[in-house]
């Protein structure tokens, strides 16, 4: 048994290369004690071509039960409170997460801003409407 966290332990499992740390969505799924949550990451906006280049090192799990910044087992999540999210993450989900967040991001806001006009077309814009 190792210890990830106050109160939350697992037990690790052997591969050909060792150990196995434990998946993330197992992690946020015992520290919540729900399936109710989106785990994602600042990095999957790189994924939408608009011009981000950073690499994060932590999650950022949207829930109903809880907030703050937390390690658990060597890791970074960061736990937002929101009133509304997808069961599974889209594109459109992402761009508006993007939105919401550009202002904390390092990356040129404008080259972002200026790349999501040539390609407003790529997402669908009634399923953009669905997030606040």
């Amino acid at each position: 048994m190792k210890k990830l966290a106050g109160g939350l332990y697992y037990r690790p499992r052997r591969n050909a290369f060792g150990l196995t740390p434990p998946d993330d969505r197992d992690l946020v799924r015992a520290f919540l004690k729900t399936d109710d949550f989106l785990l994602t990451s600042y990095n999957y906006f790189n994924q939408l071509g608009l011009g981000l280049t950073q690499v994060y090192n932590s999650h950022v799990v949207y829930n109903h039960k809880r907030s703050g910044d937390f390690s658990l087992g060597g890791k970074r999540f960061q736990f937002r409170l929101v009133p509304v999210y997808p069961r599974k993450l889209s594109k459109e989900y992402l761009l508006v997460d993007l939105l919401n967040n550009l202002k904390h991001l390092p990356d040129d806001n404008a080259l972002v801003l200026r790349n999501l006009r040539s390609r407003l077309n790529d997402f669908d814009q009634e399923k953009v409407h669905e997030y606040p």
